[in-house]
């Protein structure tokens, strides 16, 4: 039993979460459940209700009130089990603090006087209390201004990373929930926190950033609630009464590192054994409005992975160059011992050139850690507010030789559970997919960022919308992403424009003031559908169907009656490899031709998503725009030979992939499709805009073959060409690395940006061939279209009905294909060679008399 998309029931900010559970092993399908419900005590019972639903089944009863801790169970009938299943374990949710008066806590932090504009010592704040009876149940509620860990008695309070997260502040603000009964102490007590930058008041945006976003001050906001054992309460909220004092971290800030002096630090700081020495003293109090404090949508930022260095190389000057084998997004641990006041300087690269730190790409992100040691005995070390993105590091002033088990790379990100895995018998293709998974990861922290490295790291709207197929198959990323587009709807203009990236932040001149631009602004259509598509919510489209709405109604209004978006800035097929490097947006393709079909494209799924919703009258409308946009379409920018009016493979993969196109007019347009491709020799010639659509476009339109030769091209631009460069993420720009091993001269230089790996979706359905055809994978279409020379391919995806796998190898027979349907779900094999084949749960394994050598 799980409830919404969190990972686990504590601290919901759902009064009435919903359920949802997976069937036992060979269940085969679901007749009826029942729910039990144990509120203290108060057991409440569904009783038989019939139906197959399973996945975010509404509430029974009363909704929670706050901190209201209840547990729940399921049992099943199924086919054939002649009674109901055995219950399932109870699983426990609890609210939190779902009124505004539940909260007595405001924001406090330094009491002293602080320069806005300047760097700012960072301030640690703390309070004693006493327990004089033995605790039932504790629980944390905690947030911050700018950043915070928490300790009580001298232990870490959860392990999170840079929370909060960055959402809409001034909007919403979120909180977490913690359980620390096992925190505390009959007697004295102390909780305090640490207090950092982030993203409200740290240096963040481009052109050096902007200061004090959101506010000057940094501030906890947390209330701790103690329940004893008699029944009775104690609240102890940030107020008046707490004291704060600097801290041992002397600067912090995303991009430009952290100084850590450990000279400063008293580790009992936050115990009631401390000494009394230090400069605390009564902290500044502010003002919160706590209507604007919500609980998480999903997990939280955590440290997944650790990394060791594969080698470590001291150069002639003493420094030590570290290289970790991967580029990832994290922070060092090290352990050092040395004389006090040594200062062991941390500075991060992607990439190297002429064998020193490559650090033009990351423009004003210094990414650089120092730490200034005590001389009290060796010391373990890791920055607390910031993150880099580096495969490399060159490390200054450590004492004596350093050897690979005295540091460690900690890889962070949001801590969504993998749901998709794909291999195949070709290792670029493998590594290409490796390093697709890697870019996620390292661009999912707490939102779909850019790039994780340089001064910019924004929730650029059109990467997410190219990439959220790809996303939703690897991770479950729906609370993740149900939290980040609520924000697109806190940021869209009150005329509908979608900003360019959420949060917004002050922009250079391009991006300010913002202005509608398509396949970026689509992310309000396009995204929410997919996350239906992929995890079958239906209350999610519809939170996100007024922006979806505004957005769509605003191109009709741009459009006009001619229904062609024709004028105002747009992108275009943004980093199309034909763009000169400093002027991303000058490709091949018209981009009012982009514009207008992704107008239609999104006026269809508005439709597409008012039909699920029940609303017909929506629905007749927009699909009846769509049908008017793409007839205008058609007239403007196809010729009357067939051929496009860009005559380029992003205007014809669009034309294809969004059916914009006549059947004969496709026709065309799918073999001067394929026909450019292999005109440029199988080279990429697409955007952030053709790329993620070429390889389907070649593929419903019968060149299944072409867009395999597009797939195993290693010759620059192609996916495959950053693989023999040995690329371990995807690139910003088909040659970030040219070549010639220099970089490429362009301002906008990434070597982590997931948007071109969203060819990935494609591996996952044609070539791994495993396909959602309903909601939440409740129909599963296995689909495999082998070729290209790969002879096998293993395809797998945990679904929120369970797992469903795809493993096809080719033999001397034909192809054998071993399929896993989910339990609840249906499958439909159809593999070449053989007429489809309807499928029920459990595993099965189907033979094709497809020749061998029968290869796209």
């Amino acid at each position: 039993m799980s409830f919404e998309h969190l990972p686990d029931g504590l601290g919901t900010g759902v009064a009435a979460p919903r359920l949802t559970w997976t069937l036992p092993p060979g269940a085969g399908r679901q007749q009826a459940y029942e729910l039990e419900v144990d509120r203290s005590g108060t057991l409440h019972r569904t009783g038989r209700v019939a139906g197959a639903d399973q996945v975010l089944v509404p509430w029974p009863g009363e909704p929670l009130a706050s901190r209201e801790r209840a547990t729940v169970r399921v049992r099943v009938w199924t086919p054939g089990a002649g009674g109901p299943s055995a219950w399932s374990e109870p699983s426990a949710v609890e609210a939190g603090l779902l009124a505004p008066t539940d909260w007595q806590a405001v924001p406090v932090g330094a009491g002293w006087d602080e320069d806005p504009e300047a760097e700012r010592r960072p301030a640690r704040v703390r309070r004693d209390f006493l327990l004089d009876r033995p605790v039932a149940r504790a629980r944390l509620y905690v947030t911050a201004h700018g950043l915070y860990e928490v300790e009580i008695n001298g232990r870490r309070v959860g392990d999170e990373a840079l929370a909060p997260g960055w959402t809409v502040y001034p909007r919403r603000l979120r909180y977490r929930t913690h359980d620390v009964t096992g925190h505390l102490t009959t007697g004295a007590n102390t909780i305090g926190a640490w207090l950092g930058d982030g993203w409200y008041r740290g240096r963040y945006g481009f052109d050096g950033g902007t200061r004090n976003i959101y506010g000057t001050d940094q501030s906890l906001i947390a209330q701790l609630e103690v329940t004893y054992d008699d029944g009775t309460t104690l609240v102890v909220a940030t107020d008046g009464t707490w004291s704060a004092a600097p801290g041992p971290i002397l600067t912090s800030g995303l991009y430009e590192g952290e100084t850590f002096d450990a000279r400063l630090h008293d580790p009992d700081w936050c115990t009631p054994s401390r000494s009394a020495s230090g400069a605390w003293t009564t902290v500044r109090t502010g003002h919160r409005d706590p209507g604007t404090l919500v609980a998480p949508h999903g997990p939280a930022v955590r440290c997944t992975q650790e990394v060791a260095p594969v080698s470590v190389t001291r150069t002639e000057d003493g420094r030590h160059l570290l290289d970790f084998g991967q580029n990832l997004v994290g922070r060092l641990r090290v352990t050092v011992d040395g004389p006090a006041g040594r200062a062991v300087t941390l500075r991060h690269a992607e990439v190297l050139e002429d064998g020193e730190l490559a650090t033009r790409p990351l423009r004003e992100a210094y990414a650089t850690d120092t730490l200034i040691l005590s001389g009290r005995g060796p010391l373990t070390w890791e920055p607390r507010f910031t993150l880099h993105g580096f495969r490399y590091t060159e490390v200054t002033g450590w004492p004596g030789e350093l050897t690979a088990d005295r540091v460690s790379a900690r890889v962070y990100h949001t801590d969504m559970r993998r749901t998709g895995w794909f291999e195949c018998s070709d290792p670029l293709v493998n590594r290409l997919h490796e390093n697709v998974v890697w870019s996620m990861r390292g661009n999912f922290v707490d939102l779909p960022t850019d790039c994780p490295q340089r001064d910019e790291r924004l929730g650029w709207t059109g990467d997410i919308q190219v990439f959220a197929p790809t996303a939703s198959f690897l991770y479950d990323c729906a609370g993740m992403l149900d939290s980040w587009l609520t924000d697109v709807g806190l940021e869209q203009l009150p005329d509908g424009t979608v900003p360019w990236y959420v949060p917004v932040i002050p922009g250079g001149p391009m991006w300010t003031p913002i202005q509608p631009g398509a396949a970026w602004g689509d992310v309000a259509t396009l995204t929410p559908w997919t996350l239906y598509q992929r995890f079958g919510d239906l209350d999610l489209l519809r939170r996100h169907y007024p922006t979806a709405r505004a957005w769509v109604d605003l191109m009709e209004r741009l459009a006009g009656p001619g229904r062609l978006w024709d004028t105002g800035f747009q992108l275009g097929d943004w980093l199309d490899p034909a763009a000169p490097p400093d002027d991303p947006a000058a490709g091949r393709t018209d981009r009012y031709l982009v514009a207008t079909a992704y107008f239609a494209h999104s006026a269809r799924h508005l439709a597409l998503t008012a039909a699920e919703l029940g609303d017909r009258a929506d629905a007749e409308r927009y699909t009846a725009l769509a049908d008017e946009v793409a007839d205008a379409f058609r007239r403007r920018y196809v010729l009357p030979g067939g051929r496009m009016t860009s005559d380029s493979p992003t205007a014809y993969a669009l034309g294809v992939a969004f059916g914009l196109l006549t059947p004969q007019q496709r026709r065309i347009a799918g073999d001067r499709l394929a026909e450019l491709v292999l005109a440029d020799e199988a080279r990429i010639a697409t955007g952030f805009v053709g790329t993620p659509l070429i390889c389907d476009a070649l593929t419903d339109t019968g060149h299944l073959d072409v867009a395999y030769r597009l797939l195993l091209q290693t010759q620059c631009p192609s996916w495959l060409y950053p693989v023999t460069m040995g690329a371990t993420t995807v690139w910003e720009r088909w040659d970030s690395l040219r070549p010639d091993g220099s970089l490429n001269p362009g301002g906008m230089t990434s070597f982590n940006h997931y948007a071109l790996g969203a060819v990935a979706d494609w591996l996952h359905r044609v070539v791994g061939g495993v396909t959602a055809t309903a909601p939440g994978y409740r129909e599963i279409a296995f689909r495999p279209r082998p070729g290209g020379g790969i002879t096998w391919a293993r395809t797998r995806h945990e679904t929120p009905y369970g797992t469903a796998s795809l493993s096809w190898e080719r033999t001397d027979a034909g192809l054998t294909a071993r399929i896993v349907v989910p339990e609840g779900c249906r499958g439909t094999a159809d593999l070449p060679g053989r007429a489809p084949v309807v499928l029920g749960p459990g595993e099965h394994v189907l033979d094709t008399p497809e020749p061998a050598g029968k290869a796209a």
